[in-house]
């Protein structure tokens, strides 16, 4: 890891983030998208959002864009890898948080420094009821699909060159990636 050796990653070449499209968290502390609610219990089912050793369930929420931006902007990444995009088909819409609200105005930055004391602000996007996991390239996906990922990608400022639409090595799909994705 170039990071523990104290290079930057985007020194041995290009960085691809691999990301969930949603959030998780495991254990207590700020999580300002999570849904304590029936969608959030549906995301860790579907998701399979349980720990390996001790089967303890994750928190799971919205996808917070400011989180990964921040993250991706740290840490050199030039391309994303989007998983699990799966576990979000069936729902009739979607939220994605793109900025918070402090103090009664709207900030696009994180500020690590001030997590727990602002809310966030959503975009609400629709969903799909489309079983996408037989999709084997970025064009049979559902117009709504296709609409989260470049979203996403739009909000966090670099492309999604892959997708995860199950849990399979066949279910991912190669868009736009400056990488070779064997599926064989």
């Amino acid at each position: 890891m170039p990071g523990g050796a104290g290079v930057p990653p985007s020194s041995v070449g290009s960085v691809v983030g691999i990301m969930k499209a949603y959030t998780t968290r495991v254990g207590a502390g700020p999580f300002p998208t999570e849904l304590d609610n029936e969608i959030g219990e549906r995301i860790r089912q579907q998701g399979r959002e349980f720990g390996t050793t001790t089967g303890r369930p994750r928190r799971c929420g919205w996808l917070d864009t400011m989180v990964v931006k921040y993250t991706a902007d740290l840490s050199g990444v030039d391309e994303l890898a989007l998983m699990l995009l799966d576990v979000l088909s069936g729902m009739d819409e979607l939220k994605i948080c793109t900025g918070y609200r402090i103090d009664g105005r709207e900030v696009d930055q994180l500020d690590p420094g001030v997590l727990g004391d602002f809310e966030c602000v959503y975009e609400t996007l629709p969903g799909w009821s489309e079983d996408i996991t037989a999709c084997e390239n970025f064009e049979e996906l559902p117009a709504n699909a296709k609409a989260y990922v470049n979203r996403v990608s739009q909000l966090i400022g670099r492309p999604v060159g892959i997708v995860s639409v199950g849990p399979g090595r066949e279910q991912t799909i190669a868009h736009e990636t400056k990488f070779l994705v064997n599926r064989e």
